[in-house]
């Protein structure tokens, strides 16, 4: 299957693409969008705090997302070779629009390709022009959503439960750092199976991701993956030392990659023959030292 996101990226700025959003799907003869995976609602009846526009349709501007008020995952399960490990994906966008190109579903695909289930996750989105949402109440209740749905949902995807982690890019990554921060064991007496189950990542992933000084690291944290590039801005560049400094003293296992003649962005391109460009495969090797791969 080829996606959108897996032909050579197109300026964004590019005024004939400005035109309409259907003059660029029509640059995609060869796609059908209908060939994506379904998206799965994270709630059946309207995420709360936006049950009045759960039926408001999301906007689409190139290969990114805007107008989310209805969170979903969409899930890429491996077909053969299953390792049982599972990695939820949050886009980044500056919390304005979510980038599901290079850092979403060819990701998630080259994932599924390698036997380890992806779910792209549509976040609300709390910069978005007129937007009434917030990070910490809306965005990160999308994202443990996620991780709960997940779990709830292993043995039906052949998952195992205790290898679901979280991996974000940018805002998105601040949304994976968070989830490990904060989470909890679920509630026992809610109605819905999903809100019974663990918020918990069981490893997290995080790709340049912004507001590194609001991260904090506490034993017993999941381990940590981070990449990130030289020439990022100093929050993150300088901002993901800290942070491996910080696992570091409080005893939780972390990996660090800052590439030299990467900044901000690199994302996931396949094809990217640079060190930046192969991160996922120091990703997965992670896992394996990790004893999440098998």
């Amino acid at each position: 299957m080829l996606l959108p996101e897996r032909i050579a990226l197109i300026d964004p700025l590019n005024p004939i693409l400005m035109l309409r959003p259907l003059l660029f799907l029509s640059l995609l003869s060869s796609v059908a969008l209908a060939d994506l995976p379904q998206a799965l609602p994270l709630w059946e009846k309207g995420a709360p705090g936006s049950e009045a526009r759960a039926t408001e349709s999301e906007k689409q501007e190139g290969s990114n997302v805007i107008n989310v008020h209805a969170p979903s995952i969409t899930p890429f399960i491996p077909t053969q070779d299953h390792t049982g490990v599972a990695v939820i994906i949050a886009p980044g966008g500056g919390h304005s629009k979510l980038c599901l190109g290079h850092e979403g579903y060819a990701l998630a695909e080259w994932f599924r390709d390698h036997g380890i289930a992806a779910f792209v996750l549509k976040y609300r989105l709390a910069r978005e022009k007129g937007s009434t949402y917030t990070i910490q109440k809306h965005a990160m209740a999308d994202t443990r959503r996620a991780i709960r749905t997940v779990r709830t949902r292993a043995a039906e995807w052949g998952i195992q439960p205790d290898r679901i982690g979280i991996m974000g890019f940018s805002a998105g990554g601040e949304l994976a750092a968070f989830a490990a921060m904060q989470s909890d064991p679920g509630q026992p007496q809610a109605a819905e199976a999903i809100e019974r189950a663990s918020s918990r990542p069981d490893f997290q992933a995080l790709i340049y991701p912004g507001t590194s000084h609001l991260f904090s690291a506490e034993k017993g944290m999941p381990p940590v993956f981070i990449a990130c590039g030289y020439g990022d801005r100093p929050d993150i560049s300088e901002g993901m030392a800290s942070l491996y400094l910080k696992y570091k003293a409080a005893g939780v296992k972390a990996e660090l990659h800052i590439y030299s003649n990467a900044g901000h962005g690199f994302g996931y391109k396949p094809g990217n023959s640079t060190a930046a460009g192969k991160w996922p495969e120091r990703f997965t090797e992670w896992l394996k030292d990790s004893g999440f791969l098998k």
